[in-house]
């Protein structure tokens, strides 16, 4: 029987670094500071080094960074935000709790990005900021979108919760918003072990506020300004993390040619294979491929033991906690037929090259049958 291809393999990322996140850890314990801490704030140095910002907001989820992040830009009830349907659910989650309003703009066919053709006519009197994501680690097109902010006067908030180690136009994605904020989920480039995010900015302002709000609205103990939240990131998080970023670099290099050995794979089945925009270097959180037939694709891979994923089928609009804001089904054409279209095929740093060509082999015998 053929050797099973899983779909990600954490323990295998993490196998070869073992003793080094043991003694991190081992020397988180140590100093018992469990909640924030010094290992959390040489993270933040060095994350926020790493993006070419000023300051890094270590928090327990990218979740909590944008919300985060709305409450900075002062968003709230009767408000809007321009984003994406084709995404993880978080991005709209941080809009509706500050009780503002998601509005969204159709994506474009060949990034999965906010199409910037199509943000400009969703503006409106009400509209208080731009929230857009890096999709699977591709950057969005942040020249034309950051021009529309501009020309509004409004606030450009980067997702890069999928995006570690994506550049634009040779620059590491993080400074190119007012607030960016990224998930530190396992699966990610950069994955803690457990839940944590971080905001990332170059407002003075905006760091100070982050972090009294990420710690229940307070700058001195005791004493609370505003309502904040339990929002920090643990010290033993802040441990793993700051082993994992020293690695990041490489394990972004091997996701590079990984993508390149399936686009040699694959070139010559019906698939339509993921590309970078000219002005991009992905950092491949996910390899997506796309076809009509993705449902009877997903079960012939289920069947021979290659793992896959839908990442995501259905769009944020069409969702029911959504229903309230008006939208149906045809509003967004082209994110909805990337959501029964992409399919998502085995991706890690280490996975092999006989792995990737057993993935090969298995999509031929489907178109072949």
């Amino acid at each position: 029987m053929d050797a099973k291809v899983p779909y990600i393999d954490l323990a295998a990322q993490i196998r070869p670094i073992r003793a080094e996140v043991d003694a991190a850890i081992a020397r988180a314990i140590d100093h018992t500071t469990f909640c924030l801490g010094p290992d959390v704030a040489e993270f933040e140095k060095n994350f926020a080094a790493y993006c070419g910002a000023k300051h890094c907001l270590a928090m327990n989820s990218g979740t909590s960074a944008l919300h985060i992040a709305m409450r900075l830009l002062n968003v709230g009830p009767g408000d809007e935000v321009i984003t994406t349907p084709y995404t993880f659910v978080a991005t709209s989650w941080a809009i509706s709790y500050v009780g503002a309003r998601p509005v969204y703009v159709d994506i474009d066919e060949a990034t999965f990005n906010l199409d910037p053709r199509l943000v400009e006519r969703a503006i409106t009197p009400r509209t208080k900021a731009v929230l857009p994501v890096h999709l699977y680690g591709h950057p969005f097109d942040v020249d034309s979108l950051a021009v529309i902010c501009r020309k509004h006067n409004l606030p450009l908030v980067e997702d890069a919760a999928q995006a570690h180690g994506a550049t634009y136009h040779g620059k590491v994605v993080g400074t190119f918003g007012d607030i960016s904020c990224f998930s530190f989920y396992p699966a990610k480039n950069l994955g803690a072990f457990g839940e944590g995010g971080a905001l990332v900015t170059n407002n003075d302002e905006f760091a100070a506020r982050a972090r009294s709000l990420r710690e229940h609205g307070s700058r001195v103990r005791y004493h609370h300004d505003e309502v904040g939240y339990n929002y920090r990131m643990e010290g033993l998080q802040g441990a793993v993390l700051g082993v994992e970023l020293k690695h990041l670099p490489a394990w972004i290099a091997a996701r590079r040619r990984l993508a390149q050995r399936y686009h040699e794979l694959l070139a010559d089945t019906p698939l339509v294979l993921p590309r970078e925009a000219d002005y991009a270097q992905s950092a491949w959180h996910l390899y997506t491929v796309r076809h009509p037939r993705r449902d009877e694709l997903k079960k012939h891979l289920d069947e021979h033991g290659v793992g896959n994923a839908i990442h995501y089928p259905l769009p944020l609009h069409l969702q029911k906690c959504y229903a309230d804001l008006g939208y149906k089904a045809g509003d967004f054409p082209v994110a909805e037929r990337a959501c029964r279209e992409v399919l998502c095929l085995p991706f890690f740093p280490a996975l092999t090259e006989a792995h990737q060509q057993r993935v090969a082999e298995v999509v031929r015998q489907f178109f072949a049958r």
